[in-house]
This record gives C-alpha cells, sequence and structure tokens, in this order.
C-alpha cells in the first residue's frame, strides 16, 4: 500500500471552470429528520426528475431498489441500515483492492483490463453485488420482456438471469428465455465480442462452440455465469431500441451476494462491453444520472447526454488497467463556508465516481478534519454511538424533526465547487463520510454525495459534471 499514492498519480487537464459552483453555498442547512424505516415506508412521490435541457439521447426513470417507486418493493425484505453498511464496505474494499495492484489514474484512456489466461478466470472481478442501490426497467429480446436491473458505473458487462438457469435467486420480472425471442443469437467461440472478454479459449469450453462468460464480485465468492450473446434491447417511453446489444445469459450463480429479486445488471462502466461504450456510435459517448433524495422520490438515467452546458465541471481521469472506473480528483472540502486546512498532498490517491458505493471514502487526514469540523458546528446537539461500523460522526435528534446542520462543499480540480444537498450530507443522523485507513488508498465518491444533481459522465469530452435540483 506504501507505493499506492506514487501509482496513482494524477495528471490534471486544464479546465475553464474555475471558480463554477454547483447550488448554493451558505453556512447552514436545514435537514429534516426522517428514520429509515419511515423513508422506505413511504408513498411514491410524483416525478420531478428533470434532465438537462441538452440531452440528445432518451431517458428511463430510475428508482431506489427498496423504495416505494421500486417494482421490486413489496416482494423482499428490506436490509437494515447496519446491512447496507457492511455491504457497502464490502464493496469499497474489492473496488481499493484492485487499484493497491498497481493500477495508476490518468487522463488517457485506451487499454483493457488484464485477468490471467486460466479458463476458470472470469472476465472480470467486479466490485461488491448487493451493495447496488439503484434500478432501471428495460424491455429484453422480441418479442419483449421486462426486466428490472441494477445500474453499475463499477461494471462493464451486463447480464440477465435466463430459462436455461439451473442455479439462480428468484426475482420481481419472468426469466428471460432466449429461445422465445426472435432476435437473440449467441455469439460464437471465433467472434470479436467472445475475444473481447479475455478468457483463455475465447470464453469457450472444450464441449461447447457458444461463447461462455463468468463474473466474479467482491472477494470472488459470489459468481455469475452463462451464455454470451446479443438481442434488442429497448429503453425509454419512446421505445428506443438498441439492436444486438451484447449481454450474458446467467445459467449459473453462487454465494451471499444475490439478496435481492432483480434481473440483472446493467453495466455503465468505462470498458468495451458496458451499455455506455456500445450504444457511443449511435448516441454519443455521455451518459448521465441523478439520484433521487430519498428512497420515495424518482430519478432518471440519460444515454446521450448531450453538453455540459449548465454542469460544473472537472476532468475525468481514467486508468489504463482499469478502464471501467471514471476518476477524479478531489483537492479541497467546504465546511460552514470555510475551507478546511488539508494539505494538497492528502488527496494525491485519487478518487473514483462510483453509483454503487453508499458512502464516499475520504483520505484519512481529510476525513479527520471534516468530521472535526462537522462536530464544531453541531456542539448544541448531543453526539450518538457510530452507526453501522462505518459512520461514526453521528447525532442524537430525538424529539425534532428538522435541524440546522453545517454545509459542505467538496472541491474538485479545475475550481468545481460542488455544495452537497441535505441529504448528501447525513445518513441516519449521521455525517455520511468515512475516512479510509490512510492517504495512498483510492477516495470514492460515494452515492449519498451524488443525490439531487445531474451527474454527467462526458466520457468522450474527459469530463465529469454537476447540475444541482434536477431531481
Amino acid at each position: 500500500m506504501a507505493s499506492v499514492a506514487k501509482l496513482l498519480l494524477l495528471v490534471l487537464c486544464s479546465y475553464h471552470t474555475l471558480g463554477a459552483h454547483a447550488a448554493g453555498g451558505g453556512r447552514s442547512l436545514s435537514y429534516t429528520v426522517l428514520s429509515v424505516a419511515s423513508l422506505n415506508n413511504s408513498v411514491c412521490s410524483d416525478p420531478k426528475a428533470t434532465p438537462s435541457s441538452s440531452s440528445t439521447g432518451f431517458t428511463v426513470p430510475l428508482h431506489h431498489r427498496d423504495g416505494p417507486c421500486s417494482p421490486l418493493t413489496t416482494k423482499q425484505k428490506v436490509p437494515t441500515l447496519a446491512e447496507k453498511l457492511q455491504r457497502d464496505k464490502l464493496r469499497a474494499a474489492s473496488i481499493q483492492r484492485k487499484f493497491s495492484a498497481g493500477a495508476a489514474i490518468g487522463t488517457g484512456g485506451g487499454g483493457a483490463f488484464q485477468q490471467s489466461d486460466a479458463a476458470t478466470v472470469p472476465t472480470t472481478l467486479g466490485a461488491s453485488l448487493d451493495s447496488l442501490q439503484y434500478v432501471i426497467t428495460v424491455r429484453l429480446g422480441t418479442p419483449a420482456l421486462t426486466q428490472t436491473m441494477f445500474i453499475d458505473t463499477g461494471s462493464d458487462v451486463s447480464w440477465v438471469q435466463c430459462k436455461t438457469c439451473s442455479q439462480c435467486h428468484p426475482q420481481a420480472d419472468p426469466l428471460f428465455d432466449p429461445s422465445k425471442s426472435s432476435t437473440y443469437s449467441p455469439f460464437s467461440c471465433g467472434s470479436a465480442a467472445c475475444a473481447q472478454l479475455g478468457v483463455e479459449g475465447n470464453g469457450c469450453s472444450s464441449s461447447s462452440q457458444q461463447c461462455q462468460y463468468m463474473l466474479r464480485y467482491g472477494d470472488g465468492s459470489t459468481s455469475t455465469a452463462g451464455t454470451y450473446g446479443s438481442d434488442t434491447l429497448a429503453l425509454g417511453s419512446s421505445n428506443t431500441a438498441v439492436t444486438s446489444f451484447q449481454f450474458g445469459c446467467s445459467d449459473v450463480e453462487s454465494g451471499p451476494g444475490f439478496v435481492d429479486r432483480t434481473d440483472g445488471l446493467m453495466g455503465l462502466g468505462g470498458g468495451a462491453q458496458s451499455l455506455v461504450s456500445q450504444t457511443a456510435a449511435t448516441f454519443g459517448s455521455a451518459f448521465s444520472y441523478c439520484l433521487p433524495p430519498t428512497p420515495g422520490s424518482s430519478g432518471f438515467l440519460t444515454l446521450g447526454a448531450g453538453t455540459s452546458s449548465g454542469f460544473v465541471t472537472t476532468p475525468m481521469l481514467r486508468s489504463s488497467q482499469i478502464p471501467t472506473f471514471y476518476g477524479v480528483r478531489l483537492q479541497a472540502i467546504r465546511v460552514g463556508g470555510a475551507q478546511l486546512n488539508i494539505p494538497t498532498s492528502a488527496f494525491s490517491a485519487g478518487a473514483i465516481m462510483d453509483s454503487g458505493t453508499v458512502v464516499t471514502r475520504l483520505p484519512r487526514t481529510a476525513y479527520s478534519a471534516l468530521s472535526s469540523a462537522f462536530k464544531a458546528g453541531m456542539k448544541k446537539y448531543r453526539r450518538a454511538p457510530a452507526s453501522g461500523g462505518i459512520l461514526d460522526t453521528c447525532f442524537n435528534f430525538k424529539g425534532q424533526s428538522s435541524v440546522s446542520i453545517p454545509t459542505v462543499a467538496l472541491v474538485f480540480s479545475g475550481g468545481a465547487v460542488v455544495n452537497l444537498d441535505p441529504n448528501g450530507v447525513m445518513l441516519d443522523n449521521c455525517l455520511a463520510f468515512a475516512g479510509n485507513s490512510d492517504d495512498t488508498e483510492l477516495g470514492i465518491i460515494g452515492n449519498v454525495q451524488q443525490r439531487t444533481f445531474e451527474v454527467l459522465y462526458n466520457v468522450g469530452g474527459g469530463a465529469v459534471g454537476f447540475r444541482a435540483g434536477a431531481c
């Protein structure tokens, strides 16, 4: 780990966004005190999400997996906060292990993540699967079958469970049956799509001429495997079709990661197999999403997100060894309008944007300064015990429906200042940040801090953008 900071040196680009802000940056915010139970049991509100007017692609609604807007809500047990945070801990650790192995984040792209050539090794070792929070509904095949899928910026290969599954988890929608779709086609062993998976023998066994895939998540104890093929994917109310969409048809899964009733996963990473990369020629290589402030409200996912007009932007940093992830450089933190005294060197390990990690992970030095400043601004409230083994800056708001909290702003390279929504600062009455073990571990900007912003991933333009109040 000692060498990680050197290996993760960030090469900064010059951007004309100096002094830009997303949302207002006052000294305090009003935070509504709601328990996790009341959030999960709330009524689905009318959609208030507003994608950027510059969007040129198409938009689909996005919901929290445990909220009343989700098609999964009435069919599964909602995990406790402690369970969510334990899953989150595993996901963050799995991502950080990847980068501790020596992958450098830079401004360039290209390359592919190389795994061992052993036939039993997966094409990708993804982040923890059961920490994912947000789902979209798509239609797959001809005739089209509705499928509810997680979105994940930390994954490239998409997959759904199929009718041929011999070992799978219960799901909300009918299993996809490739034999019933007139447009489904499995890839052959010699196809370019199969070779791209990077598994010895083009992902094929000696007894099959159809391309096979395997994905392992987290520590490798959770996996899904099956046939890799293509079919028509319909997205959005306009029935926009993606022909020859490449995905895995899951036949076998194992491990503890499959604890919900989703039908599969939609990969939004930067690798060649992701939905973003597959549709770049048609819709452009930019996408955006807005994660709603509570489970009872709705957000959106937009492919072909257009320009960065109306956004504050920061350079997008990429790893040639691990192209899946979208990197950024956090440079400073402000609390109550005042910038904290954190050495710039504390942020040298870099950070990634991640839709699947819940709580933002900061370098230890930065987190200690943030926690101290936040506690100083909350002196009139009683402290509470740590929560979920991750959150250690917690408060007792018993008997209060609304409290005043200090503003928190994240300052990124290029001068982009992102003033967080109250629901992006607090999680169940705790400061929604956690500290890494030291300053050499990769930082992660989690989904709590991204709430209410339209987060733009302008892959072709090399920028990450933030537009406040989008949902």
